[in-house]
């Protein structure tokens, strides 16, 4: 069983800044990938960015040259920094995992923590 638990969101006003981040545990050979979705009121959840082990990063055109993803693979951690926020991101965020575990490889979610940006 693996668990995320994310940590880092809040209400900020707009132009502000937030961290947010994720620790994965549990009995984990490893972890080929961690990301960061979200979910706005009445809208499907989205990639908002993500990162390999190798640390190769994809990000959502939206918040690119804003949001930065980092990854520390020794302690199984994800964070997202984002910078120069606007209301548009206001959302429930989850941390995501692709781990491999004894019974294979399988895709993990957190709990989702809320971002709120204020106008």
């Amino acid at each position: 069983q693996v668990q995320l638990v994310e940590s880092g969101g809040g209400l900020v006003q707009a132009g502000g800044s937030l961290r947010l981040s994720c620790a994965a545990s549990g009995s984990i050979f490893s972890i080929k990938a961690m990301g960061w979705y979200r979910q706005a009121p009445g809208k499907q959840r989205e990639l908002v960015a993500s990162i390999t082990s190798g640390g190769s990063t994809n990000y959502a055109d939206s918040v690119k040259g804003r949001f930065t993803i980092s990854r520390d693979n020794a302690k199984n951690t994800v964070s997202l920094q984002m910078n120069s926020l606007n209301p548009e991101v206001t959302a429930v965020y989850y941390c995501n995992a692709i781990a491999v575990v004894v019974a294979g490889m399988y895709t993990y979610w957190g709990q989702g923590t809320q971002v709120t940006v204020s106008s």
